[in-house]
């Protein structure tokens, strides 16, 4: 489970920003003050900070390097001004990325799954192994009970997130939201049973990729 500080003092737009982020994977917390963000970073294992430029009782832009001197996380700042100089003074700061208000849910959920992404890459095991099965992610190489197999990029993708959560239910719509992240071409629904089918033939892992009909695919740890 993964956590994201949302650090905004308007609480309407913090409660719809909890809501549209939140998911099974994720759990938001909102802070109203740099004060309450500290004592929420201090608690909790935070993944990732939505940051308001103005709030209460600081500038978010001060408070910035604190985040990422002391925990090194991701930091997607939140402004209603869209002036260049404060882009580049946020992201030379050490901000991550920059989203102007108003701004699409869409599209921040895009972005803030693209920060997500990284931390996972750091954090995840790289090497995978479930019986016959040895996956090592970072060198791409994959075999089955010895013998290589060679998939796709997006095979590659799909296989890392479905054993990297191996056990766990993943919904269609956040296997989509995360193989295909950019969210600027349109997905045809089909091209997730697609790879699904082409991974599971790959592997020979019918028995491994398990479809829980109306929701999504899991891993099956130990063929259980």
């Amino acid at each position: 489970m993964r956590k994201i500080l949302i650090v905004e003092d308007d609480n309407a737009l913090s409660m719809g920003l909890c809501r549209a982020l939140k998911s099974e994977e994720i759990e938001t917390i909102p802070a109203e003050t740099l004060h309450s963000a500290k004592e929420q970073l201090a608690k909790n294992e935070i993944s990732l900070v939505l940051l308001d430029v103005n709030l209460p009782d600081g500038n978010g832009f001060d408070f910035l390097p604190f985040v990422k001197n002391t925990y090194g996380i991701p930091v997607i700042m939140l402004t209603a001004n869209d002036l260049e100089t404060d882009i580049v003074a946020g992201l030379e700061a050490g901000a991550d990325d920059y989203i102007t208000k108003p701004f699409s849910l869409a599209v921040l959920r895009a972005r803030v799954n693209t920060q997500l992404r990284k931390t996972v890459v750091k954090s995840e095991n790289i090497k995978f192994m479930d019986g016959s099965y040895v996956f090592d992610f970072e060198n791409m190489d994959f075999t089955v009970g010895g013998i290589s197999v060679e998939l796709s990029k997006t095979e590659q993708k799909l296989l890392r997130i479905l054993t990297a959560n191996a056990g766990i239910t993943l919904s269609r719509e956040k296997l989509v939201d995360r193989i295909w992240t950019d969210g600027a071409e349109y997905v045809d629904e089909n091209a997730l049973s697609v790879s699904i089918k082409r991974l599971r033939d790959k592997l020979n892992a019918k028995e491994y990729i398990r479809t829980v009909y109306g929701i999504g695919y899991m891993w099956v740890k130990n063929n259980v």
